[in-house]
């Protein structure tokens, strides 16, 4: 198995490479590259390796690029710093990628899937070139656009305007037609947007849709009680009017963010 390794950091290659070969004798290292320019060069000049192990923020900008200049045929392991929900869309494609710090058993399983696949194609034509690779490149790259979220809302009160910091909202709700949120030190405000473009707004690591007409902070989170039709009961901190309830269909989404 010939691997070319674009990486741009000397001492994750030299890692790499000793992994590799604890993983797979048979490994061999035909090529190491550290940027988007000299790999484009390397896959241009050279046969196209079995492996590609690509990492994806390189020192000339991320190796998303590589795709758009050159025909990459081979299969490719993207290697990343990136968490796992940002790239979840990974597992269900067949490319494939290892966070860092690579472990020698996450490479093992992601080299195996790798001789199925080849097995699969009976190596008759690259393994990449099976696969819409460009596809979920592009995909990948919306992903992984750092997003400008919220950082406040400016609201009426009283006779005037205030400028709320989003940190300080411990939850958004609907009540009629009206959307409020109320900070952590329990002022009540009426919002101007509706549920749909406060879920374009808020970071999602932070903030939480748990049915069509609440929206908390997992600051604001106290206590959860499971509650009749497989749904969760939340009491929220400060206490709210209404009762805030995960709905069936986002209970399972939502526990994994709480355990996030």
């Amino acid at each position: 198995m010939k691997v070319l390794i674009i990486e741009d950091e000397e001492l994750a290659v030299k890692k790499l490479q000793k992994t590799l070969q604890t993983v797979d004798a048979d490994a061999e290292v035909v090529g190491v590259t550290d940027s988007i320019r000299a790999s484009v060069a390397w896959l241009k000049e050279h046969p196209s390796p079995d492996l590609i192990l690509m990492d994806i923020e390189l020192a000339d900008g991320q190796s998303f690029e590589i795709f758009e200049k050159v025909e990459v045929k081979s299969t490719v392991i993207f290697t990343t710093s990136y968490d796992e929900y940002a790239l979840k869309a990974f597992k269900v494609n067949s490319v494939d990628y290892l966070l860092k710090p690579i472990q020698k058993e996450d490479l093992e399983q992601a080299l195996e899937k790798f001789r199925k696949l080849k097995k699969i194609y009976g190596g008759g034509e690259p393994a990449g070139s099976n696969f819409n690779v460009e596809s979920l490149v592009k995909e990948l790259q919306q992903r992984l656009q750092p997003r400008d979220y919220r950082k406040r809302f400016l609201v009426k009160h009283a006779q005037k305007l205030v400028s709320v910091e989003v940190e300080d909202i411990a939850y958004f709700y609907s009540d009629g037609r009206v959307n409020f949120f109320k900070t952590n030190d329990n002022r009540k405000f009426i919002v101007d947007y509706t549920m749909d473009e406060l879920e374009e707004m808020l970071d999602p690591d932070l903030y939480f849709r748990i049915s069509r007409s609440f929206y908390v902070s997992i600051d604001a989170v106290d206590q959860i009680h499971e509650y009749f039709g497989n749904r969760l009961l939340l009491h929220l901190n400060p206490p709210v009017d209404k009762e805030a309830i995960v709905s069936r269909e986002k209970v399972t989404e939502f526990k994994k963010w709480m355990g996030k």
